[in-house]
């Protein structure tokens, strides 16, 4: 969620999707949601209210100094994993979905162009997996991947194909078109794409973004563009029996970019 029109979109939208489409579970980025910088705890309890279950974070989590404080207190708020021992709040949790499923949510962030350069993703998300594997002490295993470079996305896709349901990639800000099944069972997409004008440099007003690319010179702060928002995500369906993914599709609903509702949800 990117902004006042990302973040209301989401609210607007998603008790509705639930309900339509039969979601049992619902993860959220919302790193961007405060202004395109870091999150509330306001923005993050109306996200769950909205029915999210998890809200994940990456490279922003911090941006808004509260964060430092609430993260510890709200087991659905997830920063990135693999920051270092002692960082407030958690990188992963065990949920109940509303069919009873027991669901492992880790947030893991890559370190190819990204900054702070955090500890070892494939590491981490390997102790992840060593403590609560799939089909034992989880029924799905869902990771967000907030990395910048597509290479790395697909190679721990790759890394955690068989042993989790589903690896998508936030950060960039733009859906991509992969969204697939790995050969080991494993749902993969580079990237959902964000909730928010896509009218828009990633969601933030295009005037200053293009500004800073040309001159080299910032002339004002960085805005979160206003305009008519585009919901996007994507869509799993795991296997009870395996735990492993059996459909994936991209959603997105909006202006601008071609609408798109998984069939298998409808």
């Amino acid at each position: 969620m990117v902004g006042k029109t990302g973040r209301t979109a989401v609210w607007d939208r998603l008790p509705g999707l639930i309900s339509d489409l039969g979601l049992d579970f619902v993860v959220v980025n919302g790193e961007n949601a405060a202004g395109g910088f870091g999150i509330t705890e306001d923005i993050f309890l109306e996200t769950i209210n909205a029915g999210a279950d998890v809200v994940t974070t990456g490279n922003h989590v911090w941006d808004q100094k509260e964060a430092v404080v609430f993260a510890g207190r709200h087991d659905q708020f997830l920063r990135p994993a693999n920051y270092p021992q002692g960082t407030p709040g958690r990188g992963s949790g065990l949920f109940y979905a509303r069919n009873g499923a027991r669901v492992l949510v880790a947030n893991v962030m890559g370190r190819v162009f990204m900054h702070p350069e955090l500890d070892d993703p494939f590491k981490s998300a390997e102790a992840i997996l060593d403590a609560c594997p799939l089909k034992e002490q989880a029924d799905a295993i869902i990771f967000d991947f907030h990395a910048e470079a597509t290479s790395e996305k697909q190679c721990f896709g790759h890394f955690v194909d068989g042993r989790a349901s589903f690896v998508v990639g936030t950060h960039t800000h733009v859906p991509t078109a992969d969204a697939q099944i790995l050969n080991g069972g494993t749902a993969y997409m580079s990237d959902a794409g964000m909730c928010g004008d896509y009218d828009s440099s990633l969601g933030m007003d295009k005037e200053e973004p293009l500004n800073r690319f040309i001159s080299k010179m910032p002339k004002g702060r960085m805005e979160a563009a206003s305009g008519p928002a585009t919901i996007c995500g994507v869509g799993v369906e795991i296997s009870d029996a395996t735990g492993l993914a059996e459909k994936i599709a991209p959603l997105r609903l909006g202006p601008r970019l071609a609408e798109t509702v998984p069939e298998f949800w409808r």
